[in-house]
């Protein structure tokens, strides 16, 4: 099962989620917030050294995946309407993807996304 883990005051992180969830369609995602008792009990504190507070995904292999390959890797979990741009992402540079990524993840708090209230009623949501 993977795991998705998101900043949870964010706007636009949890928009991101209901964007995932609604896509789903094998329901194999599992959702917390970062820093959430799921979070601590399932990503050892060493671990989380220097995660970023936007999106972070743990695959049922276990390992730790963060900006592109945390948005590549979910959208091959979601419908086939998405699952096909994996692959397309998968051949721009990981270090441009990432560059993009970061560029969102600074402008997100001036985003008024952030400030949306967004309750999120799902099974699949965990603490």
């Amino acid at each position: 099962m993977t795991r998705l883990f998101y900043d949870g005051d964010c706007g636009l992180c949890r928009g991101a989620v209901r964007f995932a969830a609604r896509h789903d369609q094998s329901g194999q995602i599992r959702f917390a917030p970062l820093g959430g008792e799921t979070f601590e009990r399932l990503v050892s504190a060493e671990a989380r050294v220097g995660l970023p507070d936007s999106l972070v995904v743990v695959t049922p292999e276990g390992d730790l995946l963060t900006q592109t390959r945390a948005v590549i890797h979910l959208l091959g979990r979601m419908g086939p309407m998405w699952r096909w741009m994996g692959p397309v992402l998968a051949w721009i540079p990981e270090s441009l993807g990432d560059s993009v990524y970061r560029m969102i993840a600074r402008l997100r708090p001036r985003k008024r996304a952030c400030a949306l209230d967004a309750s999120i009623e799902d099974d699949r949501f965990d603490p």
